[in-house]
């Protein structure tokens, strides 16, 4: 005789429960384990390292000059990065997308917004190099004109693209003089006589070719991936003739927006005194060879990394208040500036601790 338990009635009722709990607890697993391996078309921005441009990287000074007297300084002027998680070949799992998404340090972007499928890792890489040793130069250029050194500079044809409305008519090395008798002196006049374009008549652009000045007429095209402007379909670039010899080392950081705060390290360097009377103050910007102050990605990455390393005040491009407005990491003051004139202003006030009140700040009003 076979003796066992009848399942009592309460027990019956608990046992399809207890099944569904398994399958719930089973399914969730695997979405668990799904969500850590799928891959995800975002990356995420991080704050990034900062460097003070009037210390050392890698054991080397950033900002070396020749030619010209350097004084002491001290305090830092503290130029900032965003360190990005991921790219074509790896991107972020939807775990670590969750946490970035949960944290206000951190910003999770579209794959292709960061990385362009028109281009490759390497094309990313080169590119962000170019602009970087652009914003250099025109750094240098910034803080020598503000010096009172003469900088000649010219906008000249760095490459041209192929089956462009310029190919074949210019070539890299050519100086652009003039658009329709208009004079070019610096790039963003150009890119405005060429987007003034009246779509009928041929632009008569004025170059120097190994020092003949010529006339040649070119047609522009809308770019429409750049909204329609009309392009001619070149790179271009500055050529300075610097009176003394500034070098800038940082390393692999790449990118234009370190421009105002090198601009405001090699003023610095060549005058006397600590421009910020010792205190921390963190900025971003890119730098126009006009001094304007032009607008970053990335810049509350930036505040909480200001904020991490020390930095007591930040130095922000007035085209990015949007963004900072109510994303202000506490402890930090933030100021805005559109020239390097408001720049140098501020970093004085500061550095003095006197007119701080007086200084622009973002607001909604």
């Amino acid at each position: 005789m076979s003796f066992f338990d009848e399942p009592s009635s309460n027990d019956a009722r608990q046992q399809p429960k207890k099944s569904w709990g398994l399958i719930f607890t089973g399914v969730s697993v695997v979405g668990l384990l799904l969500a850590m391996y799928l891959p995800a078309p975002y990356v995420i921005e991080r704050p990034g390292p900062t460097f003070n441009v009037l210390g050392q990287s890698e054991s080397k000074d950033i900002i070396t000059v020749e030619g010209a007297r350097t004084y002491k300084t001290e305090g830092n002027l503290n130029l900032l990065t965003v360190s990005v998680v991921g790219n074509r070949e790896q991107t972020p799992d939807w775990i670590e997308l969750l946490l970035a998404w949960l944290d206000p340090a951190q910003s999770v972007l579209p794959l292709d917004q960061v990385f362009p499928p028109s281009l490759t890792q390497e094309e990313v890489s080169a590119e962000s190099t170019a602009m970087m040793e652009l914003s250099q130069q025109e750094a240098i250029a910034v803080a020598l004109t503000e010096l009172g050194y003469e900088v000649p500079m010219n906008v000249y044809v760095s490459a041209v693209l192929k089956e462009a409305p310029a190919s074949g008519i210019l070539v890299a090395g050519d100086i652009v003089t003039s658009v329709n008798g208009a004079p070019v002196s610096d790039i963003d006049v150009l890119r405005n006589l060429v987007g003034a374009y009246d779509g009928v008549n041929p632009l008569e652009i004025g170059i120097l070719r190994k020092g003949s000045s010529l006339t040649k007429e070119i047609v522009p095209v809308r770019d429409e991936a750049e909204g329609g402007e009309y392009r001619m379909g070149v790179s271009v670039g500055y050529q300075f003739d610097f009176p003394i010899d500034v070098k800038l080392e940082l390393g692999s950081v790449g990118g234009p927006s370190g421009g105002m705060m090198f601009a405001l390290g090699i003023y610095d360097k060549l005058t006397p005194g600590a421009l910020t009377g010792g205190k921390f103050i963190a900025g971003t910007g890119t730098i126009s060879a006009g001094g304007a102050v032009g607008p970053i990605g990335g810049v509350q990455q930036k505040m909480y990394a200001a904020k991490r390393d020390g930095a007591q005040y930040f130095l922000a491009p007035a085209e990015n208040c949007d963004e900072i407005i109510g994303n202000i990491p506490e402890g930090l003051r933030v100021f805005k500036v559109e020239t390097f004139d408001d720049a140098l202003s501020a970093v004085s006030k500061i550095g003095t601790n006197a007119g701080l009140e007086a200084l622009p700040v973002c607001s909604t009003k």
